[in-house]
């Protein structure tokens, strides 16, 4: 059995469901079919989340209505039948009432989980629908009977594979499941989500319970590239990684796959292709346990990094007093990116400013603490590429002209970073692109 996931874009207009139908539909092996929201619902959905957590309920009811509109639109352009049509658009008025209801409760942490779980929810039964109308047999599996997450809100995989193991064998005729990413539920039995990049993690998961024979990652791009094509004119498709250059390369920014997509198919030696729906018969990126090839293969870049750095005499041979920085940033469960250290200073990155003016507080007694932010990360990935002194050699001539805050070297086989200004990333994309990949 193989998981094939299709993101938003890949479902987002009523062409592309067709498409999406046929790519799953002329492939007859079995499979678990899982879908994200149209693209743009989660958004609207976010949107009337924050209207009615202030209490602008007239706000929230605009993007209802407007929102609704889109889908009976979409239903139209999707099908055909007008039996099945009428079905479609009985089946999402019940999403829609539910959101007209809930206008007139009061908000909570846990409805806000509920109205952020009806886009994965429509987008399947929309999908569900069609493949009746296209005559395949298939059938609609609910994500809240199996995907859990624990009380530290991590996947509770064992959970996972129990649920949908058991699932799978009532159904041992069916070869064609449809399900939905990102939602789930907590330990509370409430519903709740993977958050942002959710449905990659879905799939990694489902993959992973069952052993899956491979997990695609379905998308408007054909594989991961070398560089950002937003930002650099000429980039080109990576035909093969291992898992541990796809980790980094999705953690410090490659937007086309989310990072915690990777551990549970290298957990289970599933292998990930990434692959275009738009250009369906293109390689695009397998990413497996084993390496392939040396040298630099790609570049990612990660923004809204904030440097911090402390300073202090009584750091020199003074015990512990790592733990003790470390053991702030695990209080307030702020993770960091890059650290170096010398005799008298350590300074560190974080991609989040959501408790800073905490950490700095308490950071403050160690020695004197400086911030800098507006900073960006930039990370060059390639197999063993820290062993490869001609390559090193090359980037470092490459980027002399760039202003380097901090660097990241040896805590990977595979990476090298830098902290650069923010305001430095993109020509240091484009110098990167021209003098180690050869591409301008």
């Amino acid at each position: 059995m193989k998981v094939m996931k299709f993101g938003g874009t890949s479902v987002g207009q009523p062409e592309r469901m067709h498409q999406v139908a046929a790519t799953v539909t002329e492939q007859k092996e079995p499979k678990i079919v899982v879908l994200s929201a149209l693209s743009g619902t989660t958004n609207a959905l976010v949107g009337i989340s924050e209207a009615l957590s202030t209490g602008d309920k007239a706000a929230a009811k605009k993007i209802i209505d407007g929102l609704d509109k889109h889908y009976n639109t979409f239903i139209k352009g999707l099908l055909k039948n007008s039996v099945l049509r009428e079905k479609a658009k009985a089946s999402i008025a019940e999403h829609f009432e539910f959101l007209n209801i809930i206008l007139k409760i009061s908000f909570s942490d846990a409805l806000n989980k509920d109205i952020l779980a009806q886009g994965e929810l429509m987008s399947t039964k929309l999908f569900s629908i069609y493949l009746e109308e296209l005559g395949v047999d298939h059938l609609w599996l609910p994500a809240l009977e199996f995907m859990r997450i624990d009380a530290n809100e991590e996947p509770d995989l064992k959970a996972i594979k129990a649920d949908l193991t058991h699932i799978l064998k009532k159904h041992p005729k069916v070869d064609l499941f449809v399900t939905q990413g990102y939602i789930c539920k907590n330990v509370r039995g409430e519903v709740d989500n993977l958050k942002r990049g959710g449905s990659d993690y879905t799939a990694s998961l489902i993959a992973s319970a069952i052993k899956a024979d491979v997990c695609e990652i379905w998308t408007d791009i054909d594989g991961m590239h070398n560089n950002d094509p937003r930002i650099v004119s000429k980039t080109r498709p990576i035909e093969v990684l291992s898992f541990e250059e796809a980790a980094e390369l999705a953690y410090f920014g490659a937007k086309i796959l989310h990072p915690t997509c990777i551990w549970p198919a290298q957990h289970a030696h599933v292998p990930v292709k990434l692959l275009n729906t738009m250009a369906p018969k293109a390689k695009g990126t397998t990413i497996q346990d084993n390496e392939e090839g040396k040298g630099a293969k790609a570049v990612a870049a990660k923004d809204g990094i904030i440097a911090i750095k402390i300073k202090s005499s009584r750091m020199l041979l003074a015990y512990g007093f790592l733990r003790k920085v470390f053991e702030v940033f695990e209080k307030y469960r702020t993770p960091i990116d890059m650290i170096t250290t010398s005799e008298v200073a350590v300074s560190l990155t974080i991609d989040s400013d959501l408790h800073l003016k905490s950490i700095i507080k308490e950071l403050e007694p160690f020695g004197a603490v400086s911030v800098d932010k507006h900073q960006a990360i930039v990370s060059i990935v390639g197999n063993s590429i820290v062993e490869e002194k001609e390559v090193l050699l090359n980037i470092f001539e490459t980027i002399s002209h760039i202003p380097v805050r901090m660097i990241s070297y040896g805590g990977s086989r595979h990476n090298i970073s830098f902290l650069v200004p923010a305001g430095s990333k993109n020509e240091m994309l484009q110098a990167i692109n021209k003098g180690v990949f050869g591409l301008s």
